[in-house]
């Protein structure tokens, strides 16, 4: 058993039924200290309902969540004073202007606001003066998810949970914030993160979690998930060759495409076996496309995997 000042998010059996609709069933999962962590799934998988768990916005129906050994419902002010939260869908009063929610979220904060640290963020993603004096109804997408992303950062939690973070950022802000991600990690930070763009996932997150309909369905390193699926590997020859003798498919090695000057491989493990196939044949070059984070996940996604 991982030691409690080891791990940021724990949660045990949790379950959130409403009426005949269970949103989440008995959900089971760490999230270990200083770790970022991708927690995947579909519209409607569980994903906003066990974040609200953990911010003491909703009660379980069984079970229980923690963050750093406290207990989110019992402890809920202590919890939440170690959380910087960015919501999904920001709602904002929509007669203040930038710098009066700051304000007010900063004097609302169990945790003091570093306000050199606020300066920082707000220079980084280019939300000048005359931005924060603007009314926030005047606010466009993506301005709203930067003033939200400086909200959740400006107290420089132990524990961020973001739920789609870049969504409406154009994609030089976007690059701010992976940026911004690597450094809160380089400090210890941990960030829990709710993403529909997987590959921002496979950039950003070192394990990941997906739910299907309430129900975790797969934990594992981002680099072990992507092992999970074949590299797609095609060689090109400087001249016309036959086509080869039939090879049976397996798991390993798998001929998926066939012309004259191009042949086309899904290759699990190692290259050895295709290489020693080709190397008295013509070859003119080689190419290696490594599997994506989705080539894995989106079949969990799905109700029948494949």
């Amino acid at each position: 058993m991982t030691s409690a000042d080891s791990v940021a998010i724990a949660l045990r059996d949790l379950t959130k039924q409403y009426s005949r609709t269970v949103a989440v069933r008995g959900l089971t999962l760490e999230v270990r200290a200083g770790e970022t962590f991708g927690f995947l799934g579909l519209n409607g998988a569980g994903k906003t309902t066990t974040i609200r768990i953990l911010l003491d916005l909703l009660r379980p129906t069984a079970g229980r969540a923690a963050v750093f050994g406290l207990d989110c419902q019992a402890d809920g002010l202590a919890v939440r004073a170690a959380i910087g939260y960015l919501p999904g869908e920001i709602a904002f009063y929509q007669d203040m202007t930038g710098r009066q929610l700051l304000d007010l979220l900063a004097r609302l904060s169990l945790s003091p606001v570093l306000r050199d640290y606020q300066h920082q963020l707000l220079d980084r993603f280019q939300l000048m003066a005359g931005d924060l004096a603007r009314r926030l109804r005047e606010y466009s997408t993506g301005m709203k998810r930067k003033l939200g992303i400086v909200q959740a950062f400006q107290a420089d939690p132990m524990l961020l949970i973001l739920d789609e973070p870049t969504e409406g950022l154009d994609p030089l802000m976007q690059e701010a914030f992976y940026a911004l991600l690597a450094e809160v990690h380089g400090r210890g930070r941990t960030v829990f993160m709710s993403s529909h763009v997987l590959s921002e996932v496979e950039r950003t997150c070192g394990r990941i979690a997906v739910l299907r309909k309430g129900e975790l369905v797969l934990v594992a390193p981002v680099e072990e998930v992507r092992h999970l699926a074949p590299r797609r590997v095609q060689v090109m020859f400087a001249a016309d060759v036959p086509p080869p003798p039939a090879i049976p498919p397996t798991r390993a090695l798998e001929l998926t495409s066939v012309r004259p000057r191009c042949w086309s491989f899904s290759v699990r493990g190692p290259l050895g076996p295709l290489l020693a196939r080709v190397s008295a044949m013509p070859v003119a070059d080689l190419t290696v496309e490594e599997p994506r984070l989705e080539d894995v996940v989106i079949d969990y996604y799905r109700e029948q995997p494949r």
